[in-house]
């Protein structure tokens, strides 16, 4: 009993911590600002982060260090399992491997990741096209449509580096000169994830029920208990759906390249929580408002039966796919006969 209430606190108090974070940075800004000035000069010149590779190198190192810590408490704490391991001690699930037999799968999320950081020009909001250009080996000349020969700064028409002898790889990406606001950083946060979940939701629900797709998500089903190691368990069209949806949601809305940098460690962590078949004190289900986080207990539901629960991180596209599948929109929409 001593315990849950400790946990209620720790939850509460990570409730206050976080909102009143946000709200200072959404309606105090100038407070941040001096910070995040002097963060993004040493990030902007930065020979690391500057690589055209960063994000994919990010993610990696976040993934490993996310999995790593929630598979320590997932074998720490069997208690906190949805699916109480056998009286022996605390086994290792069925299925879950160690890091060196995993070396192909590490090759196999990495490769088509670094393959387009590698040969295609990085597109962020705020950079001229000018510097888009020069990062992807071509000399830029100014027209008044702001083109060069076909390329534009909008990462919705992508441009191919230009490969030659003495630049035969994409190495560098363009960044934007000045930093963000925090609030600009607080709300495409939000704008991001809730986006994401949305167009998420939609690519799930397809692998679900189209035919021909269903066969590439049928492996991220095929356990026999939840684990954090089911969160990188999927087919190679599957994960670049997952990463190419994540960047979209992010350049579509014109996020700040140090908003995309936030938006990695916060979506690789949630992302290993709901995979992670445990019930943790501390989950953001129990952090976020009532019935906003949708939480590991939802996701582990829906891998148990597979017939709801297909947005990953919020309740809300869920609730409305539930009420358009039992008609009650339908029902609610028909005249009645006070109405005629």
């Amino acid at each position: 009993m001593k315990r849950s209430k400790n946990y209620t606190a720790l939850v509460l108090k990570l409730r206050v911590a976080l909102g009143g974070f946000f709200a200072s940075a959404l309606f105090f800004p100038a407070a941040y600002q001096p910070l995040l000035t002097s963060l993004w000069t040493r990030l902007e010149h930065n020979p690391i982060y500057r690589l055209s590779t960063f994000e994919t190198l990010w993610t990696v190192f976040l993934y490993a260090v996310v999995e790593v810590s929630i598979t320590v408490v997932f074998m720490k704490h069997p208690e906190w399992r949805f699916t109480s391991p056998p009286d022996t001690g605390r086994p290792k699930p069925r299925g879950m491997r160690r890091p060196s037999r995993r070396l192909g799968e590490i090759a196999m999320y990495v490769a088509p990741l670094l393959l387009m950081d590698l040969t295609m020009i990085k597109k962020f909001a705020d950079v001229p096209l000018e510097a888009m250009l020069e990062s992807g080996n071509y000399t830029y000349i100014h027209d008044t449509n702001a083109t060069h020969h076909g390329h534009r700064a909008t990462f919705l028409v992508p441009s191919l580096h230009n490969i030659t002898a003495a630049s035969p790889l994409q190495t560098r990406r363009a960044l934007p000169s000045l930093p963000p606001t925090s609030r600009r950083v607080a709300l495409e946060l939000v704008a991001s994830f809730v986006l994401y979940d949305a167009l998420f939701f939609l690519f799930h629900l397809a692998l679900h029920v189209l035919p021909g797709v269903r066969s590439w998500h049928a492996p991220h089903h095929r356990h026999a208990e939840m684990h954090p190691q089911i969160t990188n368990q999927l087919h190679i069209f599957e994960r670049l759906g997952l990463v190419l949806l994540a960047n979209f949601s992010l350049n579509i809305i014109g996020s700040h390249v140090f908003t995309r940098t936030l938006f990695v460690p916060v979506f690789v962590w949630l992302l290993v929580e709901i995979h992670s078949g445990l019930d943790l004190p501390w989950g953001y289900e129990k952090i976020l408002p009532p019935r906003c986080g949708g939480g590991a207990r939802k996701h582990m539901l829906h891998h148990a039966g597979g017939g709801q629960g297909y947005a990953p991180y919020f309740t809300w596209c869920d609730g409305l796919h539930d009420r358009l599948a039992s008609g009650r929109i339908l029902k609610r929409s028909a005249p009645t006969e006070k109405d005629k």
